[in-house]
């Protein structure tokens, strides 16, 4: 079964995933940008499989009526993003510890990119958030 930890900036929240990890979408969306300062780039797992371990600074935001957003209230450093529906846990990628495995896969919420990049990697372009990137089943 696969291992793969990861952490905030400060160390504040580390969290450790025991379980296979969806492969990367890249978030366009006006919201992620904004909270990022730039696109989002997003692995996930089944939530069963994310075990916090550290978690003194972690914090939660309601962003959205379908998602919360969790970050370190001390760094700031994104770490999370879940939907209510609690399908699965998305983690932003470069929060993970090397080696992670994993690799992009597509890009979702195209129509509101930024102005100042360009997509030329040649992976699936979405309009929207749904994208067929699934998680890998358990092994």
């Amino acid at each position: 079964m696969p291992l793969t930890k990861g952490r905030c900036q400060c160390g504040g929240v580390e969290f450790t995933v025991n379980g296979p990890l969806r492969d990367v979408v890249y978030c366009h969306c006006k919201m992620c940008r904004r909270l990022t300062g730039h696109l989002v780039a997003a692995t996930a797992c089944a939530p069963s499989h994310l075990s916090i371990d550290r978690s003194g600074t972690l914090r939660w935001y309601a962003s959205s009526p379908e998602a919360n957003r969790g970050f370190c209230g001390n760094c700031g450093s994104n770490l999370f993003w879940k939907p209510v529906s609690g399908s699965h846990v998305s983690i932003l990628a470069g929060t993970l510890d090397d080696p992670t495995g994993i690799q992009g896969a597509a890009h979702i919420h195209v129509e509101s990119k930024g102005d100042y990049y360009t997509l030329a990697d040649g992976l699936p372009q979405h309009h929207g958030g749904e994208h067929d990137v699934r998680l890998p089943e358990a092994g």
